[in-house]
């Protein structure tokens, strides 16, 4: 890999086929997309997703029904919008001394940058929040200095260096942080992007099946190496088997430290069962964890590390668990039920059977299957009228897709299971189409996010982990608040799935340009999720965006361990400090549960 500039995607080059400008929707509706590049030094370039050159727009029927849905007028769509096309411009001065800041460069050999756009590129995430101030070039928070650390010994020093002087720390590489979880709110504060430079793979252990790497690699540069079998003695080829959606453009850093989960945890496992070991660099000196697979030592120091999100220490190694990787022997299925509780009992059953796990396990509630079937052309096939015809309804009916992974009889009995369990529900097999059209999608389906907001419309998303025992009422009980506001799409789907229970994953779609309005939605559905007493992020983390919720989540005295935590490593607060995971909020700051009764009214949006 090139030490002077990012991991590129060796993978998909395939670009959406209906992508062009402009495009002519139902009632004469005419909408120039913007598909090019963004100008150099914009706003637009900091905050587009993923590739410069790729876009995405909606198809014909999703557009359509969105316009119905939202309300759309003509009117509306023409309104003059911000594309944050102009050049990156603010008046923020950096805090650090002369000395300071020639002290720093000079621990990365000069590697680092002050200017306006480098210091605004790493400060900002893929939170909603970020993309509205990025689009009206508000710029609120800033590093003093960016620093491209290639050596564990030179953030250990870095580490060292700032806390003798005060200065805060944060830690960028992939930026695809939906939580702010980047965002440097402390002044005199030094960014390390650790994308550029600390992206190599250390070793890789056949025997133990372990790869140990610099946390700034990307998933697509690891997995690229280790899916080649010629790079090994033994001729397989290997797999992390984390696949976020944010794959292409994240970090096994990111994916570490937010304990993040990728699309096929159901067989491989979250971030948190994948990684063996960690080695951090904090204020009191390096801490490095255990390597063995299971210990009865005490508290699990890897587990406590996890989630720290920079409050504890930079991360600078992390050893993580390999599969053999068999695309070959990959099973797909499909099938769609009637109702959404008979779709709940098949799903519960399938994990429950005892009868092994399918790699991906995606199950959509009825509107996101109205809307998937849009969104991936299938209700222009000749599966639209099958379904109608053999009593699957619009907006009841859910779409129900995944595959196994792993040795072939293993995937083959997986599906097989599967497949009499969703019979046994009343579920109606489709096509391998349904699967297929979804995989071209999970990873490039965030580009149209950037498309939709340049015509006013803002989708987001919230997540959070249920019982199989409360899922029904969390769902109906975050989707009532969801759609409080008028005029929104409010998607959901179960993934990451356990015998136990699983990850509900919210999806709104919406008119809504103002970073007041959003914040204020945000904060209904958040305490709603609060409220209904299901974990307030399964797989996001926590950041500086859903801080204020988590001690009324955890709890108090056992939030208190956390606070323990963050005082032994780091007792002067300089590791990622303004709010992250809580650690240094004002008590008037945090959420806490209310009483129920508050909860039965609805929130009332102008």
């Amino acid at each position: 890999m090139s030490k002077n500039s990012y991991p590129k995607v060796p993978w998909r080059t395939v670009k959406d086929p209906i992508a062009g400008h402009p495009r002519t929707y139902e009632n004469g509706i005419k909408l120039d997309w913007y598909t090019t590049e963004a100008p150099a030094g914009s706003y637009r370039s900091i905050f587009k997703w993923g590739n410069p050159k790729e876009y995405k727009v909606p198809s014909e029927g999703m557009f359509n029904y969105m316009m119905k849905k939202l309300d759309f007028t003509p009117e509306f769509l023409n309104s003059k919008k911000n594309f944050g096309d102009s050049p990156v411009k603010y008046e923020i001065k950096s805090q650090l001394s002369v000395e300071e800041h020639k002290a720093l460069l000079a621990f990365v050999a000069g590697d680092g940058a002050d200017d306006d756009y480098t210091r605004l590129r790493v400060a900002y995430g893929q939170t909603m929040i970020d993309l509205m101030r990025l689009r009206e070039g508000i710029v609120e928070n800033v590093p003093d200095l960016v620093l491209y650390p290639s050596t564990t010994e030179q953030i250990e020093n870095i580490v060292k260096y700032c806390d003798e002087h005060k200065i805060a720390i944060y830690v960028y590489s992939g930026g695809s942080s939906v939580t702010r979880g980047v965002e440097p709110t402390v002044k005199r504060s030094i960014t390390l992007d650790l994308g550029k430079n600390f992206n190599k793979i250390i070793s890789v252990n056949e025997i133990n099946e372990t790869v140990t790497v610099q946390p700034g690699i990307f998933g697509t540069a690891l997995e690229a190496y280790l899916n080649n079998p010629d790079n090994f003695k033994s001729g397989n080829a290997y797999t992390v088997g984390h696949f976020p959606q944010s794959f292409e453009y994240s970090s096994v850093g990111g994916w570490t430290v937010t304990r993040g989960a990728g699309q096929n945890s159901t067989y491989y496992g979250t971030i948190a069962d994948i990684v063996l070991s960690q080695k951090y660099a904090t204020p009191i000196g390096t801490i490095q964890t255990s390597h063995y697979s299971r210990e009865a030592t005490g508290p699990n120091l890897n587990q406590i590390m996890m989630g720290s999100e920079g409050t504890f220490g930079v991360l600078t190694e992390v050893t993580l668990r390999i599969f053999r990787w068999m695309p070959q022997n990959r099973k797909r299925f499909s099938y769609i039920f009637k109702t959404w509780d008979e779709a709940m009992k098949a799903a519960r059953e399938m994990m429950q059977c005892e009868c092994g796990y399918s790699s991906v396990f995606r199950l959509s509630d009825p509107e996101e299957t109205n809307l998937m079937l849009k969104l991936y052309n299938v209700d222009e096939t000749p599966l639209q009228p099958l379904l109608d015809k053999f009593g699957y309804k619009d907006m009841e009916r859910c779409l129900f897709l995944g595959f196994t992974d792993g040795e072939k009889g293993y995937s083959r009995n997986v599906a097989r299971n599967i497949a009499k369990i969703a019979l046994r529900h009343g579920g109606m097999p489709l096509t391998g189409y349904v699967t297929r059209s979804w995989e071209k999608g999970r990873f490039n389906d965030p580009y149209l996010r950037d498309t939709l907001m340049d015509f006013g419309i803002t989708t987001d998303t919230l997540e959070c982990t249920v019982n199989w025992s409360n899922m029904e009422q969390v769902h109906a009980d975050v989707r009532k608040i969801c759609h409080a506001l008028p005029n929104t799409v409010v998607t959901t789907h179960m993934s990451h799935c356990y015998p136990q229970g699983a990850n509900l994953y919210f999806i709104f779609l919406t008119r809504m340009q103002d970073e007041d309005a959003f914040k204020a939605y945000h904060t209904t559905i958040l305490d709603a999720i609060q409220r209904s007493g299901a974990a307030v992020s399964h797989h996001h983390g926590i950041g500086k965006m859903f801080a204020p919720w988590l001690e009324g989540y955890i709890g108090e005295k056992e939030y208190g361990v956390f606070r323990v935590l963050k005082d032994y490593f780091d007792p002067d607060y300089n590791m990622n400090p303004g709010g992250t995971i809580g650690l240094d909020l004002k008590p008037e700051e945090k959420k806490f549960l209310r009483e129920y009764t508050d909860y039965l009214e609805q929130p009332k949006f102008d």
